[in-house]
């Protein structure tokens, strides 16, 4: 009985200290509050005796941080001289860390460093990874001979990382906050985040959802994580951290309805952040569908809604909404005010251009650079290469003479076939004479992007209905394109993952908040389907309007529409056919000049997995062509069935229209000409009077 008793006390005493101790420590080391965000870094391969690369963090303005930790895992050159070779670790230009690598460890190595958090900034932080590898014997330095730097390799691997732990400040009760924390990183990476709809929401509700989505995926930093659209569910929200709620008012859920005044959306909408178990819920409700509709836009407006600094705001038909319409052909900066590469070798600065993903670049676009350097160079031997898409397209030798002002024009060649978002990037050779025997200078020898660099960008459209051009039709220049959506009979959980997937990566390669996405039922009037690009989704049996145009689709149905048949590209089994989803990019049935995309399969998980390859950036380039079929185990083959694209050719009218400086010369060269025409005829008219005055 005593060594019972013994047993129990023991294993009580054992329960009490875990208790104690569970407050204080968490996984990973992380005291119970503390949470930890990771970046993880990209295979990296570096060469030459002095190299470099950056690799950039987010610290969000809500976090507050207590420590940051830089993980990394190498490999270097066997070659390498220990006692002279070194990597040296920066933070936002700041030293912290230097140490040496040792060859003599085979294989991989790893370290990991702390930065010191008084070196971080909110926002972007740059840590720079700098080595200083010898693998020549001090001998061959001393004699100042040229020195081969094929040997000196780093590599870094993709295992490396940054982890940044912290806590999150407590959330304040006004919009712009919410917002902030709705698409912060660590809210969208673990899924803590949503939009939701009433039950058997109304075409409006959705409509005015799709809008709030595409403006949220705009912003979201997370490109590989959706935000999820889901049907308002109690037991779906737990452990959300940012819920937004679009509803007409009579739909609102007991619970928040009554904390919206009905005098508050009779003739106006609301956007109100209110709190529900402790949870904060952005509600966007109205009495008025058109009202529900405008407020939605406002949210999808990032600029605005990030500067409501209260916990509500009421939106009529006065209400601004709009965002500025996207420039397609415009001349853009490279820097706002100048960009300094410091420094000797080869230096880096690279230029982010957005462009809509259905123009592509035209002919005439035009790069004009300026620039400075330093005096010091050895100019046999420097030179400066500008690269698209990290395709070089020219490059200038360096010269004393320009060293104060230099600049380069360039032509970006139409063979480049550039389309949707690209990147300028600038890449300087600064080389010194007799490098190898002099001491490197941090801020020696230096190069100066000036901020009067300019791109002149003429775009065109690319209306091949094929997925190489998507998001084309369904976003033209930035802006939805009249689009219709056309949902099957039964909306479950699937439908709404398949709009997820759908509308997140729409709503990244949106612009503006402009334009419309209209939802129909599938017995919708064919008469409403005109002039629109349509999506429809669903199965042969749950949507009509795929089961009547079955006919047109590339993959087609049996003839009971259990599953999809054999066709000229693919032969399928009758089992198989039943457990695949396919997407169909096929000239609209309802009018000519008109998409239509069907996102389709047997049942509505398998119309969930054919979403999937157009939910995201990542797995986008899996589809081109006009038809893709996809299963469970991963499987994707994208056919084009079309012949014949049906773009309208280019025109020399509508290439001259698109170019103001052409427009611009035509006009100058009309009016000389008509000037020199009216002269003529004064002359003439002149002469006449003479001739008769002397008869």
């Amino acid at each position: 009985m005593m060594r019972i008793r013994t047993i129990w006390i023991a294993a009580l005493s054992l329960l009490l200290l875990f208790l104690q101790l569970s407050p204080v420590f968490a996984e990973d080391g992380l005291t119970a509050s503390q949470r930890q965000y990771q970046t993880n870094f990209s295979d990296t391969s570096l060469s030459g005796g002095m190299t470099y690369t950056q690799q950039y963090f987010q610290v969000e303005s809500y976090w507050d941080v207590a420590s940051v930790d830089v993980h990394l895992d190498y490999t270097i050159s066997q070659l390498t001289q220990n006692d002279r070779s070194s990597i040296t670790l920066q933070m936002n230009g700041t030293p912290f860390y230097s140490f040496r690598p040792t060859s003599e460890a085979a294989g991989q190595q790893q370290i990991t460093v702390n930065v010191p958090v008084e070196l971080l900034i909110q926002g972007v932080n740059t840590l720079t990874i700098q080595g200083h590898l010898e693998t020549t014997s001090p001998a061959a330095i001393m004699a100042c001979v040229p020195i081969d730097t094929r040997d000196n390799w780093l590599q870094i691997a993709k295992s490396s990382r940054v982890n940044v732990n912290y806590t999150q400040h407590p959330i304040q009760l006004r919009i712009r906050d919410f917002n902030t924390r709705f698409i912060g990183l660590d809210t969208v990476k673990e899924g803590l985040s949503v939009i939701a709809v009433p039950e058997g929401s109304s075409p409006e509700e959705l409509e005015a959802a799709t809008y709030v989505l595409a403006g949220f995926a705009r912003a979201n930093p997370v490109s590989d994580k959706p935000i999820p659209l889901i049907a308002y569910d109690t037991g779906k929200l737990q452990g959300k951290q940012a819920v937004v709620m679009v509803s007409l008012y009579e739909n609102l859920p007991a619970e928040l309805k009554s904390q919206v005044a009905s005098a508050d959306v009779n003739n106006q909408a609301i956007i109100q952040l209110v709190t529900e178990s402790d949870q904060p819920i952005l509600l966007i409700t109205s009495v008025d569908p058109g009202m529900l509709i405008k407020a939605a836009r406002l949210a999808a407006n990032q600029s605005l809604l990030s500067q409501i600094d209260s916990a509500s705001k009421q939106v009529d038909s006065s209400t601004e909404v709009d965002t500025p319409p996207a420039e397609v052909s415009r001349n853009v900066s490279l820097t706002e005010t100048g960009d300094k590469l410091v420094g000797d070798r080869h230096r880096e600065k690279s230029y982010f251009i957005a462009l809509p993903g259905n123009r592509s670049i035209a002919d005439a676009t035009k790069l004009s650079v300026k620039f400075r350097y330093a005096r010091n160079l050895d100019f046999d031997r420097s030179l400066v290469t500008v690269l698209v898409n990290d395709t070089p397209i020219g490059s200038k030798k360096l010269s004393t003479e320009l060293a104060d002002g230099d600049h380069m024009d360039l032509i970006i060649p139409k063979t480049l076939n550039i389309s949707g978002n690209f990147t300028v990037k600038l890449a300087f050779d600064l080389e010194l004479k007799n490098g190898g025997c002099i001491e490197n200078q941090e801020q020696m020898p230096w190069a100066f992007v000036e901020k009067d660099s300019m791109l002149q960008l003429n775009t065109k459209d690319r209306a091949d209905l094929l997925f190489n051009n998507y998001p084309y039709p369904f976003l033209r220049d930035g802006s939805f394109n009249q689009v219709a959506v056309i949902l099957p009979k039964e909306h479950d959980a699937y439908l709404f993952q398949t709009l997820t997937n759908v509308f997140n990566l729409l709503g990244r390669y949106a612009q503006t908040n402009t334009g419309e996405v209209l939802y129909y039922t599938d017995s919708v009037d064919a008469k409403l389907l005109k002039g629109r690009q349509i999506i429809a989704i669903g199965s042969y049996q749950s949507n009509q309007a795929i089961r009547d145009n079955n006919d047109k689709l590339y993959f087609q149905y049996d003839e009971n529409g259990r599953g999809f048949v054999s066709n000229e590209k693919m032969s399928i089994e009758s089992g198989y056919g039943t457990r695949i989803g396919t997407l169909q990019l096929i000239n609209s049935p309802y009018e000519n000049g008109y998409g239509m995309l069907a996102v389709t399969g047997s049942a509505s998980e398998y119309t969930y997995l054919a979403s999937k390859l157009i939910g995201s950036e990542g797995t986008l380039w899996q589809v081109f062509g006009d038809g893709a079929v996809t299963d469970k185990d991963g499987h994707v083959q994208a056919f084009r069935f079309k012949q014949i694209a049906t773009a309208e050719p280019s025109t020399v009218l509508s290439d001259i229209v698109q170019r103001v400086d052409v427009l611009g010369f035509m006009a100058a060269a009309v009016l000389v000409a008509v000037l020199i025409l009216f002269s003529l005829l004064l002359m003439v008219r002149k002469y006449r009077r003479m001739r008769g005055n002397r008869r």
